[in-house]
């Protein structure tokens, strides 16, 4: 049904995918690699909401309901994604269950994601939540090392670059960053584990539950 109008697309660093503002014209369905659903703030700060991989669905939301892009989609991780025309993508969650049922999975685990990352900034530590994000993107990527600037990490944690220096000295000090060389990161992801607070085991686990049930319902 789609797979005329199916094309593989890779993307870079830093691609953007869709510009706050913009009408969906393809939905993205990342293979590999890792975007950020980025939020630009009145003071002219962007801030990151969220980091959605092959478990999700960039412009998902413009299937059931026409929309324009609520924020900008950048690539954090170099990677590749399937693109569909979002005019046929529409017919086609109108015609098959399944394709309906795996939408309603991406924007599930969207709005998961969304929901986990508001109360991790709000309650825990930042050497906790940016372990959280390094794991998160180490393993998204396909290298050994994390390629990730002090101003990603900034807009992730949505905290002043110093403050991402001060913090990355304090993870390097418990030896869960081995070295900081320009952009590219070393980790120890054992140690970096028991740094990052819970939310990361806690949305590894409820994230697979909720594909394994529906691979099973499938």
């Amino acid at each position: 049904m789609l797979a005329p109008y199916t094309q593989k697309t890779s993307f870079d660093l830093d691609t953007v995918l869709v510009r706050t503002g913009d009408e969906f014209k393809l939905v993205y369905f990342p293979l590999s690699g890792a975007i950020a659903f980025l939020v630009e703030m009145s003071d002219g700060r962007i801030v990151a909401s969220t980091l959605m991989g092959s478990e999700g669905a960039v412009g998902a939301l413009s299937v059931p309901s026409p929309s324009r892009s609520p924020v900008t989609a950048t690539a954090y991780v170099l990677g590749a994604a399937l693109q569909v025309p979002v005019s046929q993508l529409q017919l086609a969650y109108e015609q098959s269950d399944t394709i309906r049922r795996v939408l309603r999975l991406h924007l599930r685990t969207q709005l998961l994601q969304l929901n986990n990352a508001a109360a991790c900034n709000a309650v825990h530590p930042v050497e906790c939540r940016m372990a959280r994000w390094l794991l998160e993107i180490h393993d998204h990527t396909a290298e050994s090392g994390i390629q990730l600037t002090h101003e990603a990490l900034a807009q992730l944690l949505g905290v002043r670059r110093t403050t991402v220096t001060l913090t990355m000295g304090r993870l390097q000090a418990a030896g869960g960053v081995l070295s900081d060389r320009r952009g590219m990161l070393d980790i120890d992801r054992r140690r970096l584990e028991k740094i990052a607070c819970e939310c990361y085991a806690v949305m590894r686990h409820r994230i697979k539950r909720m594909y394994d049930k529906e691979l099973v319902a499938a």
